[in-house]
């Protein structure tokens, strides 16, 4: 099984308030960048985006290392909240519905297909990766907002040469 590892973050100016996610997945040698965002939205929204994006991009299952800073992603897998809402009809110990469960369960499913680990790192600091998806995630909210900056879409020749464990935005390619 192919070891792949995947950066991510997101980010949002409000909260709720338009919002972007970035990851980095590398393989090898092989790192792709991606991004996004939504116009409203929120920032637990787009962590989990920014999650959910990058897994979904690998062609088939793969070990899979998650980098995020967000304790609310990390923390529903490591503390097995998750399991919890599950078991409980995506309702959580108040017996409040579990927000944003439809992303939940899409990333559930991806973490059946691939054997993932998820990691905290500290938000805002001196790891180079996690800083560099924080700088996608901003990037496509000031490209929502019309500062002008792109989202970052894949480097076409990076993503091909990575072609054993990552595909493109262009959706070719099998999960």
């Amino acid at each position: 099984m192919k070891r792949v590892t995947l950066y991510t973050d997101g980010a949002c100016s409000g909260n709720p308030g338009a919002g972007g996610w970035g990851g980095i997945l590398m393989y090898g040698e092989h790192n792709l960048k991606y991004s996004g965002g939504e116009r409203q939205t929120t920032n637990n929204r787009m962590e989990l985006v920014a999650v959910i994006e990058g897994l979904s991009r690998l062609k088939f299952p793969c070990a899979v290392d998650v980098y995020s800073d967000s304790a609310y992603v990390v923390n529903a897998f490591e503390e097995h909240w998750l399991d919890g809402w599950r078991k409980n009809g995506w309702k959580k110990a108040d017996k409040k519905p579990v927000l944003n469960a439809e992303l939940w369960e899409r990333l559930y499913e991806l973490t059946c297909y691939h054997e993932v680990t998820f990691h905290k790192v500290k938000g805002h600091a001196d790891n180079e990766y996690n800083n560099t998806c924080d700088k996608l995630a901003r990037d496509a909210i000031k490209a929502l907002v019309g500062d002008g900056a792109e989202p970052a879409e894949p480097d076409r020749e990076s993503a091909a040469d990575a072609e054993p464990a990552v595909k493109t935005n262009d959706g070719e390619g099998d999960r």
